[in-house]
């Protein structure tokens, strides 16, 4: 059994994170905020205690801001406290706001680079030196395919090309300490996430009937695809893959998605 943080894991593909890393057996805790987040229809903790239950699996669910160094320190040491390592971390919160860098104001410009961007150091930074002393673990970070650049994504495609970076760096700095980090890219095509719905007004049905080309399994690739994926880089059948990226979807790394069929 491995002990897992999943930043952002309590709505969302954080939730669905979570919940898969619970049924294989892990201990997660899991950690983000009871309050609707810009560009997410986020809200309390109800669904993903709900989902924990109606897979028959529990995990730790703790309410922390992942851009507070003092609030991501508490959730590390609840987990070194209660069950005495971290073996994974999962950095998956994220906020993204739409504009262009005319559309986008400061204010919101700083928040997202805070939350994607500084969020991701922060629990890396909190939870490596755990895994240094125990001789290993693993990171994996939610990137996007607006990381290589979309239109109307300003700040949050700069916040998600800066994690394929640190995802880079990371695997270099620590490949000595056994410690492999990952990014995992959730399919387009239609995956329902509380950032994709939150731009659709929180309407999900308009967000699903959107055109989109779906995956090779023929149709659009949902949370628990992600999370397959996330467990797969943390476990030991990674144990040799380190500084990769996993698209889990569409191409999102190569320019995609694939347009519809002809």
């Amino acid at each position: 059994m491995a002990v897992v943080i999943v930043t952002g894991g309590t709505f969302g593909l954080g939730l669905s994170i979570t919940v898969e890393l619970a049924r294989r057996g892990h201990q997660v805790v899991a950690f983000g905020l009871a309050e609707p987040q810009v560009s997410s229809t986020a809200q309390g903790f109800d669904a993903v205690r709900q989902a924990l239950a109606d897979a028959g699996c529990s995990a730790d669910i703790l309410e922390a801001d992942v851009s507070v160094a003092a609030d991501v320190q508490r959730v590390v040491d609840h987990a070194v406290s209660r069950y005495g390592a971290v073996h994974g971390l999962v950095n998956n919160a994220a906020i993204g706001p739409l504009g262009t860098v005319l559309t986008t104001d400061e204010a919101t410009f700083t928040k997202i680079l805070d939350v994607n961007v500084k969020g991701t150091y922060l629990a890396s930074r909190t939870v490596l030196p755990h895994m240094v002393r125990a001789g290993g673990g693993a990171i994996v970070n939610i990137g996007s395919g607006a990381g290589y650049g979309k239109p109307n994504m300003a700040a949050y495609a700069a916040s998600k090309g800066a994690l394929v970076a640190l995802t880079m760096a990371m695997a270099y700095d620590h490949f000595h300490d056994h410690v492999r980090v990952n990014l995992a890219i959730p399919g387009g095509g239609g995956m329902v996430t509380g950032m994709s719905v939150g731009r659709f007004g929180g309407d999900v049905d308009a967000f699903v009937r959107k055109a989109g080309p779906g995956t090779a399994a023929g149709r659009p690739a949902n949370g628990r695809d992600l999370a397959n994926a996330v467990a797969f880089l943390l476990s030991d059948e990674a144990a040799a893959i380190s500084g990769t990226v996993l698209d889990v979807g569409c191409f999102a790394h190569q320019g995609g998605p694939v347009p519809p069929k002809p």
